[in-house]
C-alpha cells in the first residue's frame, strides 16, 4: 500500500479561532474543509513542507520556530476513480499562532476562521476528523 505523507497546520489566530479551508471543485474530496498543508516532497521536512505550503496556498509566511507539533492523523483511503489502489494518509498536524502577511485563500474555494467547539460543523475528510477532539482541548 502507498504512504502518502501530509503536513497540516492548525493556524490560531488572536482570537483562538482556527483556519479552515474549503477544498476546490478541481480536487479530490471536493468541498470539504480541511487543514491547509500539502504533500512533503522529496528532500523535505514537514516544517519546510508547511513553510512553502503556507504561501503557496495562504499568501503568509511562517518561520519552522513558529510551528509546534501537536498530533499527527493516520488513516487509510479506500480506492476510488484518481487512485487505482488503496493509500495510507500519514498527516503530521501542527499549531501556529504566528505569521506575516493577511491570510488569504489562493488555491481554496473558501477560509473561515472557527472556533473550535464549532469545527464539527464543518464536514472535513476523514483523516481530519479525529484531530479536531484534540485541538479543542489543547485550545480549550
Amino acid at each position: 500500500m502507498r504512504i502518502v505523507l501530509v503536513a497540516a497546520c492548525a493556524l490560531v489566530d488572536v482570537e483562538g479561532r482556527v483556519l479552515l479551508a474549503k477544498r476546490p471543485q478541481t480536487k479530490a474530496m471536493a468541498g470539504l474543509w480541511e487543514f491547509p498543508g500539502g504533500k512533503v516532497e522529496a528532500g523535505e521536512t514537514p516544517e519546510v513542507t508547511l513553510i512553502r505550503e503556507l504561501k503557496e496556498e495562504l499568501d503568509i509566511d511562517v518561520t519552522a520556530a513558529c510551528l509546534a507539533p501537536l498530533t499527527f492523523a493516520s488513516h487509510t483511503y479506500p480506492a476510488d476513480a484518481p487512485e487505482k489502489e488503496d493509500w495510507h494518509l500519514l498527516m503530521p498536524l501542527y499549531v501556529c499562532r504566528r505569521w506575516s502577511g493577511t491570510v488569504r485563500a489562493l488555491e481554496h474555494s473558501a477560509l473561515e476562521w472557527v472556533r473550535p467547539v464549532r469545527m464539527r460543523d464543518y464536514d472535513m475528510p476523514p483523516a481530519d476528523v479525529p484531530l479536531v477532539a484534540l485541538i479543542r482541548d489543547f485550545l480549550g
